[in-house]
C-alpha cells in the first residue's frame, strides 16, 4: 500500500512540473527515491483476412414476375427512384467536428518531446502506464488539459512564428536599406553628372554663340576684299591693255623709222621708247635689289631641281602576271593552321610585308620602330628607329634594298636597309601619313593623310612632284597599279579614286561604299580591285569596267586590311575582331582563321602562298601555315 502511495505522488508531481506547479529539483529526488521503471515491448498480431466467413447479402433489386404486374406498385416503384436519384444528386454536408481537448496525458508528452527532456519523458512514461495498469490512476478522473495552457503553447508558437517573421523582416529591411543607400549615392552621382554636362552644354552654346557672331563679322570683311580684288584685277587688266598698246606703238614706230632708213639712205638712231631707257638708267634700290636676287636664286634652284627630276616611263614593263596560266598555278590552300607567334612589339602592329626575293619580314609598329625579322623562325635582323610617333605603313622598293615608312609625324621615310639608316625624310602634309607605296620604277613614292590628300614624290629630286586634291576626308590607302602610272586611293568620303600619276588629275571615282573605307588594293594581274571598309563590307570591283562585281558583308567588325595572294584567287582581309577572313573568289566561300585574342591590323601571304602573317593589337605577329 506504501508502494502504491509512493507511485502515485511520483506521478503527480512529474505532472505539478510539466504544469509549471513544482521544480524541478523535487522530480528529480522523487525520481531517485522510487527507482527506475521500464516498458515491455509486445507484438500483436492480427488475424488473417482469410480466415473470415462472409455472408451473402441477398439482392433487394428484385424484378416482377410475369403475371403479376400492378400499376400502383410500378407507379410506386418509379417514385421511389426518383427521390433516391435526388438524394444522390444533392450535396452531402457533414456536420461540424467537435474540437476534442487534449488530454493531460498527451500534453504532457508532447510538452517534455518539444522541451527535449527525454529522460523526464521515459520515467513519466514508465510510471503512468504503471500506474494506469495497477489501477492505481483513473483516466476518468484526471481529465482534460485546461483551456489555459492550450492557449499559452498556440501562443507560444505563434510568439515563435512571429519572431521569425520579424527576424526575415528585419533582414529584409536591412537589405532595402543598403539597396536605399546605393540607389541614393547613384542617384546624386547621376545628378552631378548631370549638372556638369548641363555646364558643358551652355558652355558649348554660349561657345558656338560667339563663333557665330565672329563668323558674322566676316561677311563685311570678306565683301570688301572681293570689291578690292575686282578693283585690282580691273586695274591690272587695264595696265596690261596700256602696256600693250604701248609696245605696239613702240614696235611699229621703229619700223617706221627703219623703212625711210633705208629709203633714204641715212642712219637714224633706233628709239626703244623713254620709259624703259629710264628705267634702264635708274639706280637699282636696296628692295628691287633683293627681289631680283631672289627671283635669280629662285630660278637657278628651279633649274637645278629640274635638272634632277625623274621622268615617268613611257613603255612600262608589261606584267609578268598576265602570263600566268591557270593549269600551271597550284591549287589554293584555305587549311591555314596557326604555327607560331613572334612577340616583337609592345604596343599594336600596324603593318606586316614581306620581301619581294628573300625570306625576311618587315613589321611597324605604334611604338616608333620598324623591325626586319628573318622567316621562318622570326629571329630579329635589324630593327629601325626614326620618327617621332606611331608608324601607319611600310613598303619595299621593286629591288627590295629599301624601305618607306609613313608615320604619324607628318613624314615618309626611306632606309637603305643595308645599313639601316634613313637616307631621306619627305616633309609636306599637314596632318598624319596612313599610307605609302613604291612605283615599279623605283623613282617615285606615293603617299595618303588625313589631310585629305595624296602626294607623288620624287626620289632622286627629293621634292613631292603632284598634290592630289579631289577628296574630302582623310584618305587612307594608296597603291599604285601593278606596272603602270596609274594610282588608287581610298578615303574616309566613302570612294575610291583613280589617278594619272603624270599629271595628278582624277580619271574616275569609284562609289558603292556606305561606311569609311579603310583600305584598297589590287590582284596581281590587276584586273581587279578589292575593298573593305569600317563596317566590315568586303567590294570586289572590275577595274576594266569601273563597275562593281560583288559586296560581302563580314562585319559588323571593320576591315582593317585586304591582301590577295601571289596567284590572285584568294582574298585576305583582316578584321577589328581579330579573326582572318579568307575569300575564294572562284566559289565564293569563306573561310576564317580564328588565333588573334584582339584585333587583327594586317595580314600578308608569303611569296609562295604557303605562309600567312598577321599582325595584331597585342603587339604579336602571328605565322600561319
Amino acid at each position: 500500500m506504501a508502494v502504491q502511495e509512493g507511485t502515485r505522488s511520483s506521478t503527480l508531481r512529474v505532472l505539478e512540473e510539466a504544469l509549471g506547479l513544482t521544480t524541478t529539483g523535487d522530480t528529480t529526488d522523487a525520481v531517485a527515491t522510487e527507482g527506475a521503471y521500464y516498458l515491455e515491448q509486445v507484438t500483436i498480431t492480427e488475424a488473417s483476412e482469410d480466415d473470415y466467413e462472409y455472408e451473402e447479402i441477398p439482392d433487394d433489386n428484385f424484378s416482377i414476375p410475369e403475371g403479376e404486374e400492378d400499376l400502383a406498385k410500378t407507379i410506386h416503384m418509379v417514385q421511389e427512384q426518383d427521390t433516391d436519384t435526388q438524394i444522390l444528386e444533392k450535396k452531402t454536408v457533414l456536420p461540424s467536428r467537435h474540437a476534442v481537448p487534449e488530454v493531460i496525458e498527451d500534453f504532457l508528452c508532447n510538452f517534455l518531446i518539444k522541451m527535449g527532456m527525454t529522460r523526464t519523458l521515459d520515467c513519466f512514461q514508465s510510471e503512468w502506464y504503471e500506474l494506469i495498469q495497477k489501477g492505481v490512476t483513473e483516466l476518468s478522473s484526471i481529465g482534460n488539459v485546461p483551456d489555459v495552457y492550450t492557449q499559452i503553447m498556440l501562443l507560444e508558437n505563434e510568439n515563435k512564428n512571429l519572431k521569425k517573421d520579424l527576424k526575415f523582416f528585419r533582414q529584409a529591411a536591412d537589405k532595402a536599406r543598403e539597396d536605399l543607400l546605393k540607389t541614393q549615392k547613384e542617384r546624386d552621382f547621376h545628378r552631378m553628372h548631370h549638372k556638369r554636362i548641363i555646364q558643358e552644354k551652355n558652355k558649348l552654346i554660349n561657345a558656338l554663340k560667339g563663333l557665330k557672331l565672329h563668323y558674322a563679322s566676316y561677311e563685311p570683311t570678306l565683301r570688301v576684299l572681293h570689291e578690292k580684288h575686282h578693283a585690282l584685277l580691273k586695274e591690272k587688266m587695264l595696265t596690261s591693255l596700256e602696256r600693250d598698246r604701248a609696245v605696239g606703238k613702240i614696235t611699229g614706230l621703229q619700223s617706221t623709222l627703219k623703212n625711210i632708213d633705208i629709203g633714204n639712205s641715212f642712219h637714224v638712231p633706233e628709239i626703244k621708247g623713254g620709259h624703259i631707257c629710264e628705267e634702264e638708267n635708274r639706280p637699282e634700290g636696296p628692295t628691287q635689289k633683293g627681289l631680283r636676287e631672289a627671283r635669280e636664286q629662285k630660278k637657278c634652284t628651279k633649274m637645278k631641281e629640274d635638272a634632277k627630276d625623274s621622268e615617268f616611263p613611257i613603255d612600262m614593263q608589261p606584267n609578268p602576271n598576265l602570263n600566268l596560266c591557270k593549269e600551271n598555278l597550284c591549287p589554293t590552300k584555305f587549311d591555314y593552321k596557326l604555327n607560331n607567334i613572334f612577340r616583337l612589339h609592345e604596343l599594336p602592329v600596324s603593318c606586316v610585308v614581306t620581301h619581294p626575293y628573300k625570306d625576311i619580314l618587315v613589321s611597324c609598329s605604334e611604338d616608333r620602330l620598324w623591325k626586319v625579322v628573318g622567316l621562318p623562325k622570326g629571329n630579329m635582323l635589324l630593327t629601325g628607329s626614326g620618327h617621332t610617333d606611331w608608324l601607319s605603313d611600310c613598303c619595299f622598293d621593286p629591288s627590295g634594298n629599301k624601305l618607306a615608312t609613313a608615320s604619324g609625324d607628318t613624314t615618309v621615310k626611306l632606309w637603305d636597309l643595308s645599313k639601316g639608316d634613313c637616307i631621306l625624310t619627305l616633309e609636306g602634309h599637314n596632318h598624319a601619313v596612313w599610307s605609302c607605296t613604291w612605283h615599279s620604277c623605283g623613282s617615285f613614292v606615293a603617299s595618303a593623310s588625313l589631310d585629305m590628300t595624296s602626294k607623288i614624290w620624287d626620289v632622286n629630286s627629293e621634292r613631292c612632284r603632284f598634290t592630289l586634291y579631289g577628296h574630302t576626308d582623310s584618305v587612307n590607302s594608296i597603291e599604285f597599279f601593278p606596272f603602270s602610272n596609274t594610282l588608287l586611293t581610298g578615303s574616309a568620303d566613302k570612294t575610291l579614286s583613280v589617278w594619272d600619276a603624270r599629271t595628278g588629275h582624277c580619271e574616275q571615282s569609284l562609289y558603292g561604299h556606305m561606311h569609311s573605307i579603310n583600305d584598297a588594293t589590287f590582284t596581281p594581274r590587276g584586273h581587279i580591285i578589292a575593298s573593305c571598309d569600317s563596317c566590315g563590307v568586303l567590294k570586289l570591283w572590275d577595274f576594266r569596267k569601273l563597275l562593281p562585281i560583288v559586296s560581302i558583308d563580314v562585319g559588323p567588325s571593320p576591315g582593317n586590311e585586304v591582301n590577295f595572294d601571289s596567284t590572285g584567287r584568294v582574298l585576305a582581309q583582316a578584321s577589328g575582331n581579330g579573326v582572318i577572313h579568307l575569300l575564294d573568289l572562284k566559289s565564293g566561300q569563306i573561310h576564317k582563321l580564328m588565333g588573334h585574342e584582339s584585333e587583327a591590323h594586317t595580314v600578308v601571304f608569303s611569296q609562295d602562298g604557303e605562309n600567312l602573317y598577321s599582325g595584331g593589337s597585342d603587339g604579336t605577329i602571328r605565322s600561319w601555315s
